[in-house]
């Protein structure tokens, strides 16, 4: 009863996190990659030791690429993102990236070259926002189908809004996290953040219909209306299963802590927004979805 009983706390915690996300995105904005504004991605690797990043930055810096990035892969590889080039260009950027390139040898072995046109990049990024779109309907159509029965005292369409509010924050924090931490360390919007917050929806979504599912069941053991009244009846509810919900997300969140650290540099991203995914989500379920529903179900009483 403590989540429900203090849940306006809760709510304004969100409402700031919420906020404060909203505020990065719209002040740093999006940085999108090649998938979504198109360019090409060239990856290199070394038969000796690689160069220092400093090293290859320094000759990149000569050339007229404009805004580029040069990570590290792996223990010999580079892999270098940056605006359409031409196959001249590109034959100009294979020399630069060897360190040898006074001595006429070039110690770089191109591994993979994509190229992707803006209007292809355009494209991507339309239908990266109309599947998250969709995912998130369809989750509402299915949790309303799936609450049907249960009507009183917080009608079924309720608990959809309950998910939609909880699906909203758990998009919105992962976002403005990301976007605040590639300001300040680097890091791209590509289709691999995008199927980062599909997943997180998923979690989400899975984690909060438990608790959904504990309401329901328990107002179906009590007499109607709840003899201990809706809102005991939900914090009961959260009690239940708020081990379960916890031991859940601790147990993904040391598998994605593991490939943050262990995996490669182009997973890397990928598991920082489903660590914070997971986090918003766990928070969402236990601290918002729930106690809303008994907010909801006090404001139709007046």
């Amino acid at each position: 009863m403590f989540i429900i009983n203090h849940r306006k706390f809760f709510f304004v915690l969100s409402t700031f996190l919420v906020v404060g996300s909203i505020v990065v995105v719209s002040f740093f904005g999006f940085n999108f990659g090649i998938d979504f504004k198109g360019g090409s991605i060239l990856e290199v690797s070394y038969v000796t030791e690689r160069p220092t990043l400093e090293t290859i930055k320094a000759e990149l810096d000569k050339l007229n690429l404009g805004a580029y990035i040069l990570t590290p892969s792996g223990n010999t590889n580079y892999i270098l993102k940056t605006r359409d080039l031409t196959q001249a260009e590109k034959t100009v950027v294979l020399k630069t990236l060897s360190p040898m390139l006074g001595l006429g040898i070039n110690l770089a072995k191109e591994e993979r070259f994509n190229s992707i046109g803006p209007v292809v990049g355009s494209q991507l990024k339309n239908k990266a926002i109309i599947a998250i779109i969709i995912v998130i309907i369809c989750i509402v159509l299915f949790i309303t189908f799936a609450f049907r029965k249960v009507s009183q005292p917080v009608a079924s369409w309720k608990y959809g809004l309950a998910t939609i509010v909880a699906l909203a924050h758990d998009v919105i924090i992962p976002t403005g996290v990301f976007v605040l931490w590639s300001h300040f360390h680097g890091g791209e919007i590509d289709l691999l953040f995008v199927t980062a917050l599909l997943a997180i929806l998923g979690y989400s979504v899975h984690d909060t219909i438990v608790v959904f599912d504990r309401v329901r069941e328990n107002l179906h053991l009590e007499a109607r209306p709840p003899s201990g009244g809706f809102e005991q009846t939900v914090g009961a509810s959260v009690s239940q299963t708020f081990g379960r919900s916890i031991n859940t997300s601790l147990t993904i969140f040391l598998a994605l802590i593991s490939l943050y650290f262990l995996g490669g540099s182009s997973t890397k991203d990928f598991a920082f927004v489903l660590l914070i995914g997971i986090i918003a989500g766990t928070y969402s379920s236990i601290f918002v979805a729930s106690p809303l529903l008994v907010t909801l179900e006090k404001l139709q009483k007046k």
